[in-house]
Formats: structure tokens, sequence, C-alpha cells
């Protein structure tokens, strides 16, 4: 009998991380709905829509999709009682119909706000979190962006591409690697402390890790933007760090309503050398809580 019941106790020790992963949200049905595949970091599904059919310029220098005009919605849980929250990235006359639709389904929209200065076209961004069946919350996603132009049509997978010199130039001055991909290189610094929302961890796919990108500009000079995920007592040292490297804040605001610890996210905009831009990133990340 204790033979039997130690083999039944390994037998349920090997068989549940099977029965955890079980328990997360299914992809396929959200793919099916959305018209794309995601990319799956832990607990976390995470699709992207590029707002590929703006073009918006700062200064005369052209934003990639990537770079800083990324829609993107991310899933976690099961699929009977799932979360999603994300980012969607508007224009002004698409912001007050696509959160109507977000909210006649039981979205709650946790911040609108601009992250760049100075832009042509003016574009807006807008956090959402929704909780229900996966499939659904996927549904009502689908519905709202179809308010506005952002591409729904499936993305043609993208060519493989080498970095140019630039990329290891930066990744030297931050003293990190980095992910090239689209011409943007692109940093997700996940913070030391866990982030919670009603009693969930939210982990670092769904936004809460130091959001960082670098595009070519004009004469070998790189363009960065991002936002950097700060706690109360982070805010002015960071600040202080990227203006005495000529690095601009562009704003500074909330993305959640009810998380703990109480999070503000800073945006920001350069334009330099690698390396004077590279190093200023990373005195700013000097001074947050991270891995």
């Amino acid at each position: 009998m204790r033979t039997r019941l130690r083999c039944l106790m390994v037998l349920c020790v090997l068989l549940l991380p099977t029965l955890v992963r079980a328990q997360r949200v299914t992809t396929g049905p959200i793919d099916e709905v959305l018209g794309r595949s995601g990319q799956k970091t832990g607990d976390v599904y995470k699709v992207s829509f590029p707002r590929s059919d703006l073009h918006v310029s700062v200064h005369g220098l052209a934003i990639k999709p990537g770079h800083a005009l990324g829609s993107w919605a991310a899933f976690l849980g099961t699929d009977d009682n799932a979360m999603v929250m994300g980012d969607l990235v508007l224009l002004e006359s698409e912001l007050n119909p696509v959160i109507a639709k977000l909210r006649s389904a039981g979205f709650d929209i946790s911040a609108v706000h601009n992250h760049l200065m100075e832009e042509s076209p003016r574009v807006l961004y807008a956090h959402y979190m929704g909780h229900g069946p996966a499939t659904q919350l996927a549904v009502s996603l689908s519905a709202a962006l179809a308010l506005s132009k952002t591409p729904l049509e499936r993305p043609a997978a993208a060519a493989e591409e080498a970095a140019p010199a630039w990329v290891k130039a930066v990744e030297d001055a931050v003293g990190r690697k980095g992910t090239f991909k689209g011409g943007v290189l692109s940093y997700g610094v996940a913070r030391s402390d866990a982030i919670t929302v009603g009693g969930m961890t939210i982990p670092p796919a769904a936004g809460v890790a130091e959001g960082i990108n670098f595009q070519a500009a004009d004469s070998g000079n790189v363009a960065t933007t991002g936002d950097f995920v700060l706690t109360a007592e982070e805010v002015n040292p960071v600040i202080s760090e990227l203006q005495g490297h000529q690095i601009s804040v562009t704003a500074l605001h909330s993305h959640m309503l009810t998380e703990q610890p109480r999070l503000f996210f800073m945006h920001f905009w350069s334009v330099g050398s690698p390396e004077t831009v590279g190093g200023g990133i990373k005195a700013a990340l000097s001074r947050v809580a991270v891995k």
C-alpha cells in the first residue's frame, strides 16, 4: 500500500508541470480571432499590432512601427478565466470610438496619454484591461480595433536581417544585449520586484518591464524612446540622469489603476551618437531596481 501511495505521489509531482501548462490560455482560438500569432513568454501570450499604416515623424525622422507605434495585447490566466491587458496606438480621431467599444464590452480603460512630442501626425496611447473567457476577450478587442485603421490582416513573415554596426555600439554602451528586429533594437529589462494587480502577479512581458528602443537616425546617430517603469522613489533620480545625458522626458503617467507597488511610466526621446545615447540609458537604468 505504501509503495503504491509513494508511486502515486511521484506521478503527481511528474505530472504537475503538465497540469499547470494545461491551465494556461489556449493560443489557437486567440490567433484565429485576431488573425495573427503572438509570442509566448512564460504565462503571458502577447499579440502585437504594429501601426504600419501610419507614417509618423519627429523633426523629419520617420518612426519605425517597432520603435514607438506598437499596439499589443497580453493574455494570461486560463481559457475560462483570463485577463488581457495592453496598449493601443491611436490617432486622435480613433481614440474615443475605440475606448467606447472597449467599455461596452466591460473593459477598463486605465490610461490615455502621449508618448512622443512634436510628432506628426499626433498619436495617443490607450491602456486597457479586461477579464473573462480568453476567446471572448479576443473578440471584443478585435471589434474595438476594427474602429481604427490598425492593420488586422495577417502580417507577412519578417525577413532575417543582419544587425548594422550601430547595434553593437549601442549594446556596448548600454552594457546589455538587446533584440534587433524590423530595424529596431529593443530591450525589455525586468524589474527585480514583483508587481501585482488584484493579488495576481503581473509578469514583465505583460508590460511592466523597462521598455527601451533604438533605431537609426541621420549622420550615424540613433534615436531612442520607450518607457521606464518606476516606483515613486525612482522617478526623479531617473529624470536627473536622463536630462544630464541630453535625453528629454516626454511624459510621466500611470498605465494601470490598482497595481502594487504603485508604478509610474516615464517616456523619453533623444537623438545622438550610439555611445552617448546608450550611455545615458545605462546611467538611468542604474537608478532603477532591475534584474
